[in-house]
């Protein structure tokens, strides 16, 4: 049996557009969809009114937000199995322990406004670097949510940690029926003979034809395994971050893997998933690599 999509919800318009995004995917994938609200409401008794029901007003206002968002959820696919719960613990670690058991966390981009909308973001971010699940940030326009644009885009790196991504990417593509835009950056060795034109061309052009090569590699046994899939391949000379993030323009899915390294705080990630999780013109999606 497969493990349910998981959605973080906290009342916020954003965490509303995740969950619609999650109910298409869910259907999408054949899932169930799992709502968590996370909320230590104990510490905060007594902050907001009653509404008459004698109980502390944040218990009430947690189970507010968890059952009207699966409410939505139960309007936009009425054949979709979903549940909700509130859970009594920060949102970073009711989503970690929720990821292992899911097969796909999925958040909003921002929070309730204010302080708020900094700490979900910060939240979307921790998740994203330590969960053991792909974790979907769902942001762009309207047409990029809804999936209208008939393109999935994945970055590729590293063949043997991105092997995951790659496979991630080519599942939702044929789940969608949409093509998939696999994108390899590569850069220009800064020793390079600028005064000798003709050194730097075969220079140049000895590095596109690796990073080409390097892209067939990594996308061959999953191009096998989903034949149903046109891939569009670009190798493109720059930084990795900017060409992904021009490519996420008019995509309906942004999908790299989890480049993690251990920094002064724990785990973070890299400078390519971080730039998307920012700036992306869609939903992005971090899938970790399996150990």
């Amino acid at each position: 049996m497969e493990y349910p999509l998981v959605v973080g919800v906290d009342g916020s318009d954003s965490s509303l557009e995740a969950v619609d995004w999650a109910v298409d995917e869910a259907a999408r994938l054949g899932l169930s969809l799992r709502l968590v609200h996370a909320s230590l409401w104990e510490r905060y008794e007594g902050g907001l009114p009653s509404f008459g029901t004698g109980r502390p007003a944040e218990e009430v206002l947690a189970e507010h937000i968890a059952a009207s968002a699966a409410e939505r959820a139960r309007l936009r696919d009425p054949e979709l199995k979903v549940s909700s719960e509130v859970v009594p613990d920060d949102a970073v670690s009711a989503l970690l322990h929720a990821a292992h058991e899911s097969s796909a966390l999925v958040t909003g981009s921002r929070g309730r406004g204010g302080i708020a909308g900094m700490l979900l973001g910060s939240v979307s971010l921790t998740v994203a670097a330590r969960a053991v699940c792909p974790v979907v940030v769902v942001r762009g326009g309207e047409p990029d949510r809804q999936g209208s644009q008939g393109r999935v885009v994945v970055g590729l790196g590293d063949s043997a940690e991105d092997s995951d991504a790659v496979r991630f990417a080519f599942r939702e593509a044929e789940a969608r029926g949409c093509g998939l835009h696999a994108v390899r950056a590569w850069r220009r060795p800064a020793h390079e003979h600028v005064d000798h034109p003709l050194i730097a061309d075969d220079a140049a052009g000895a590095g596109e034809e690796r990073a080409s090569a390097l892209l067939t590699d990594a996308l061959r046994d999953a191009a096998r395994d989903h034949p149903r899939v046109e891939v569009r391949r670009q190798v493109v000379e720059g930084p990795a971050h900017k060409a992904l993030l021009d490519a996420s323009s008019g995509a309906d899915l942004v999908v790299v893997g989890a480049r993690r390294r251990h920094g002064h705080v724990g785990l973070q990630l890299g400078r390519v998933s971080h730039a998307l999780l920012h700036h992306a013109g869609c939903p992005v999606a971090v899938v970790p690599r399996s150990d």
